[in-house]
């Protein structure tokens, strides 16, 4: 099992997840980071430091969001591996906005 990175993160693309991932794990697209599947180790760091709640387990991605699981298997490999924190595309929205 894999984390997948869901809807919050389209976007926005905080990146403060990569930073922390110890087998760099994240690609950046243009709009969004993937995580490659097969490199993740189910470490669960990402996962607190995204500050749009936008990381699941795979087996606990919301249903509204399951296509993502896909969406990240299939672009990963599109895009190089990002592992240093950027800044937030303009259009980055807090979780409060997200969740409104």
């Amino acid at each position: 099992m894999a984390y997948v990175v869901t809807a919050f993160c389209d976007g926005c693309k905080y990146t403060d997840c990569v930073e922390v991932c110890p087998v760099e794990a994240f690609h950046e697209g243009p709009t969004m980071v993937y995580i490659n599947p097969e490199t993740c180790i189910d470490c669960d760091v990402c996962v607190a430091q995204c500050p749009v709640e936008a990381i699941y387990p795979e087996d606990q991605v919301p249903e509204k969001w399951s296509r993502y699981i896909q969406i990240n298997a299939d672009e990963y490999d599109k895009y190089p591996t990002l592992s240093v924190k950027k800044d937030p595309l303009p259009t980055a929205k807090t979780l409060d906005e997200l969740k409104s």
